[in-house]
Parts: C-alpha cells; sequence; structure tokens
C-alpha cells in the first residue's frame, strides 16, 4: 500500500492595510456610487448590520481585495472590477473569497484552488491578508 502524497504550492501572497477614515472620507464625498463600485451587494449587507462597526468592516474588505489582486499579481488592471472580488464569512466566521468574471478567469489561469484570507481592524485601520495556492 503507497501513501498518496498531497502538496500544496503557494502561487502569491498580497497583505494591505487601510486608514479606516479614507474609507469614510470616500463614502461621504462619492456616497453609493463609491460603495456600489467597491462593495457587493453581500458586503454592503453585512457591513451595514452592524452599523457602529460598518466602516470597519468596508474597510477591512477593502483592504482583502487589495491583497488579493497582490497575491495574483495583477494589481487593479487586466480589466478587474472592485465587484469581482467578494469577501464574506462563512457561518463559523472565517472569511472568504469568492471570485468572478476577469479575476476569476485571471485565478483559473494561475490554478488557484484555495484562498486562506485574513482579516483584522481597530478604530482606525483594517489589514487584510491573502493567500493563493494550488
Amino acid at each position: 500500500m503507497t501513501e498518496s502524497t498531497h502538496y500544496t504550492t503557494i502561487v502569491g501572497h498580497g497583505i494591505d492595510l487601510v486608514e479606516n477614515q479614507r474609507i469614510a472620507d470616500l463614502i461621504e464625498k462619492h456616497g453609493e456610487h463609491f460603495l456600489t463600485r467597491v462593495f457587493t451587494e453581500n458586503e454592503r449587507a453585512y457591513a451595514n448590520a452592524s452599523k457602529k462597526r460598518s466602516i470597519e468592516h468596508l474597510a477591512a474588505r477593502f483592504a482583502a481585495k487589495e491583497a488579493v489582486l497582490k497575491s495574483i499579481g495583477t494589481g487593479w488592471r487586466s480589466g478587474i472590477a472592485w465587484t469581482d472580488i467578494e469577501i464574506s464569512r462563512q457561518p463559523s466566521g472565517r472569511p472568504e473569497v469568492t471570485l468572478a468574471n476577469r479575476a476569476k478567469q485571471i485565478a483559473n489561469d494561475l490554478k488557484i484552488s484555495n484562498w486562506i484570507i485574513s482579516l483584522s481592524h481597530t478604530k482606525t485601520h483594517a489589514i487584510a491578508s491573502a493567500l493563493a495556492t494550488r
């Protein structure tokens, strides 16, 4: 009997730090246009459910989207839209990434099969780390 060995290859890692006030300022300046351009309906609903901490939740998701793009090495070029990346929560609270459209195509081309995401935030800052593996 032989053992099967499974290897995970790291495709890329990204990290991003955001000042929450920057997100608050963008919302103040651009309102609903900014919110719908950058965040999916599910992300907005999640943030709105916590009125006291909604900016923190949005800032963490903003940072996570940036971290995902850094991990695939594209940045915001290549036709990727902000809403092509959605950061949600599993019932356990663990964050997860769902890709669509151009972001999904690029991840598929890179054979990314798993994302490991970590988010953290305080009243002033939000940070996220994204690890793409295959």
